[in-house]
């Protein structure tokens, strides 16, 4: 199983009094996370894609690009990148080049997002919200697949053979498609053969058996084989020395970021009692100590029927940077070799 962090580069400072970082500051301490989480052992990370002030991860290629030339081994991803509000032609060729510069290491998990500030920004409707996905999926992969594409559609002009350049290093490059709990979108993914990756980030891991039941199915059907048809978690969640250093350490700033999020989408108040609900062993947050966390992880393997992937999201948190690299270090030295069965140095 692979095991990575992903972070939304949130712009927020864990300091009570709202002062902090600039947004430069807060840049500087998320590729040093990176290069800390290579060099840890970890296998992937992620930069999701945002467009609000207090967020700096509009450009994620760009972030990753920067993040290429100070790792090795690591793979680089969007997480997930808003391919609804942006030009396929564009994506690609981000990603290719992201490729190259990373010599085969670049990935991109492509959605709608959770939020939806990039539609007005690029001009786009919500009431295209489906039409322009499924229009811009299917171009992606067209181009994924020759780089000389006849094409028409709705929301973008037609290509009559232009070439788009550059090809990556990796054939197929690797697109994901990334999820919350729409039956149609898993569905989606499994006919296509797509590896789906799944936010789960409330509520319990085994209410997404029966949507991840039908992406298998729905893969099945279509002709492709299981070893196809991937499954990886997006989850929150922070490693720490014990569970209650873990939860004292990510427990404020969480329900300081839920409850914000929740103002804006009218949710009821988010309090500790939510938070020491989704930390216990049922729950879906990945907080604690490394045995706890990596218990929950073989136990989120088990109900959702094998998953090859599980992210880290602890960025929503805005821990202070010493705390971030610290748990990426506990997460390569402690879980990982805890997952494989063994305590030897990662």
């Amino acid at each position: 199983m692979e095991i990575g962090i992903d972070s939304f580069v949130i712009n927020s400072s864990a300091a009570p009094d709202g002062g902090g970082l600039t947004t430069a500051d807060r840049m500087s301490n998320l590729l040093e996370e990176i290069e800390c989480a290579d060099q840890a052992g970890l296998h992937v990370f992620g930069i999701g894609e945002h467009h609000r002030p207090d967020f700096a991860d509009s450009a994620p290629a760009v972030i990753l690009s920067a993040a290429a030339g100070r790792t090795q081994r690591i793979r680089l991803t969007s997480a997930v990148t808003v391919l609804s509000a942006h030009d396929p032609v564009r994506v690609f060729q981000d990603f290719a080049t992201l490729d190259l510069v990373s010599k085969g290491r670049a990935e991109m998990i492509v959605g709608r997002g959770s939020f939806v500030d990039a539609y007005p920004l690029f001009g786009l409707s919500l009431d295209d919200y489906d039409s322009l996905f499924t229009e811009k999926l299917e171009l992606l992969l067209r181009i994924r697949e020759n780089p000389m594409v006849h094409w028409s559609g709705k929301h973008r002009p037609r290509l009559t053979g232009q070439g788009i350049y550059p090809r990556p290093i990796q054939n197929p490059l690797p697109v994901w498609l990334g999820v919350g709990g729409t039956p149609e979108s898993f569905i989606r993914a499994g006919v296509l053969g797509l590896p789906l990756m799944v936010a789960i980030i409330g509520g319990s891991p085994e209410r997404f058996r029966p949507l991840v039941d039908l992406y298998r199915q729905a893969g099945a059907q279509a002709g492709h084989p299981p070893e196809r048809l991937t499954l990886g978690v997006h989850a929150i969640g922070y490693v720490a020395e014990n569970n209650e250093q873990a939860a004292e350490d990510f427990a404020p700033g969480y329900l300081r970021s839920f409850n914000e999020i929740g103002k804006e989408r009218g949710w009821g108040p988010t309090t500790r009692a939510h938070f020491n609900a989704g930390a216990s062993p049922r729950g879906a947050l990945m907080v604690g100590d490394p045995e706890t966390v990596a218990k929950k992880i073989l136990s989120y393997d088990a109900e959702l029927g094998g998953i090859s992937r599980m992210t880290f999201q602890m960025s929503v948190a805005s821990l202070p940077h010493d705390q971030a690299l610290n748990s990426i270090r506990l997460i390569g030295k402690e879980v990982i070799p805890l997952l494989k069965g063994t305590h030897s140095e990662v």
